[in-house]
């Protein structure tokens, strides 16, 4: 099962790519929110799922909503558009443990010397990935780079702020205020694109996959694997986000691969494992 939410979550990056040349991402996103909605109120109402209690919850979620979907998603999927691949997005967003250790050094937590080791190496990594990525005719330029280091930011602080503030309740009533919130958020910007939606086949299937595979079905099995027990596996098997993705993309888009990418990748692995292995943060 851990397994088979990685593959899920690291499909979320070659969706992106299916999609946007068919539709602006924050229409894409418009549908996204408003279908994934219309599943989770279908799937409460059958199951007779409780909704969060107290305005505070409510709150709450719709904060960690604007955060980790408008914010994270939108970024994401924007850098997407403007050129960025999967594999380099997925890299970036992968850094998102690295970046909650450093936040967690600097309100007191002690970090260990094989983690401060694990923050150098990723970052070497990043580079080594993304410098072949800049310059004439690259995907990587300094507004799409702008754009999917906001939303590592912003998937952190949502994470930070909902393990602060979100009480335990249903993951699917919660999901549903997240995304409402999402999509009020998200509504204006939509509203300014331009670029009218191309039906297409890709783009049906992107929109199907989003909403079923990744928000209700991707949701769904990171409830469960917690339920179980199984968020140590999650937090491993995450590690390899990334270069799934980036097999995905050759695979599919001819993304290229050079050795430069596999070894940079393999680095920042490797550092995000040593930055969260066994972590002794408070």
């Amino acid at each position: 099962m851990p397994a088979v939410f990685v593959l899920i979550w690291s499909t979320g990056f070659i969706v992106a790519r299916y999609g946007m040349p068919h539709a602006p991402p924050f229409k894409f996103l418009v549908m996204r929110y408003a279908l994934s909605i219309a599943c989770f109120l279908l799937w409460i109402v059958l199951a007779r799922v409780k909704w969060p209690s107290g305005r505070a919850q409510w709150l709450h979620l719709a904060v960690t909503g604007v955060f980790m979907h408008a914010g994270y998603l939108g970024g994401v999927w924007a850098a997407v558009k403007l050129g960025m691949g999967s594999g380099l997005s997925s890299l970036i967003v992968g850094l998102q443990p690295v970046l909650t250790a450093l936040w967690l050094a600097a309100i007191g937590s002690k970090i260990l010397t094989r983690q401060w080791l694990g923050l150098v190496l990723g970052f070497i990594g990043l580079v080594m990935v993304v410098s072949r990525k800049f310059g004439t005719g690259g995907e990587a330029n300094w507004f799409n780079m702008s754009l999917v280091v906001g939303a590592l930011f912003s998937i952190t602080i949502g994470t930070l702020y909902q393990k602060r503030f979100v009480t335990s309740c249903d993951v699917r009533s919660a999901n549903t205020v997240q995304l409402g919130a999402a999509l009020l958020v998200t509504l204006p910007l939509a509203a300014l694109e331009l670029e009218v939606i191309r039906w297409h086949a890709e783009l049906l299937g992107a929109i199907a996959w989003s909403v079923l595979a990744l928000t209700l079905g991707g949701s769904s099995l990171l409830y469960l694997l917690i339920q179980k027990g199984a968020a140590a596996s999650v937090t491993s098997l995450m590690y390899l986000v990334p270069p799934v993705t980036a097999l995905i993309a050759w695979i599919l888009f001819g993304e290229p691969i050079t050795l430069t990418t596999v070894l940079g990748t393999l680095l920042t692995a490797l550092g995000v494992a040593l930055v969260v292995r066994q972590p002794k943060f408070t």
